[in-house]
């Protein structure tokens, strides 16, 4: 279980810091939630804490882990599927794992193809929502500012 003021990554919405535990009651059963400042979105989501785990919570990476994430930005570009349908499913899923790397691919992979060829809007809300959710991290794990952590991203693709 987490800890107020500790930061945790939350998949599909990115990192930030649980404010409170709390249990609540809804629809006639207790349970206790994590409420999470997400920075980035100036958002608070509940997340419910005997569920947190099935969904993907974990702990952010360490600052000693930015460069290895940086290193995945910097790596050349994956094959995606031509099919846009596809290659849309494939990078969501890829952004439900929660897991950094694959978020950093993504992001990588969709910045490079849209500088040749200009992505659907779709994929550029895609991309947008990627970005956000690795920036968020970034800024957590290494204390940088939102401004930052974008300038960051885009030197090391």
């Amino acid at each position: 279980m987490f800890q107020i003021g500790e930061n945790i990554a939350y998949p599909m919405h990115g990192a930030g810091t649980i404010t409170k535990i709390e249990e609540k009651e809804v629809l006639g059963e207790k349970h206790r939630y994590y409420y999470v400042s997400l920075p980035h979105s100036k958002m608070t989501v509940m997340v419910p804490v005997e569920s947190s785990d099935k969904v993907g919570v974990r702990s952010i990476i360490s600052s000693s882990e930015i460069d290895s994430v940086l290193k995945v930005l910097e790596a050349d570009t994956e094959p995606m599927p031509s099919n846009w349908n596809r290659r849309y499913r494939e990078n969501t899923e890829r952004l439900k794992s929660g897991d950094i790397y694959e978020v950093a691919g993504v992001v990588r992979n969709l910045v490079r193809s849209d500088r040749t060829k200009k992505l659907s809007t779709g994929e550029k809300k895609l991309l947008g929502n990627a970005k956000q959710i690795l920036e968020s991290e970034l800024m957590l794990a290494g204390g940088y500012s939102m401004e930052e952590a974008d300038k960051l991203v885009e030197a090391h693709i």
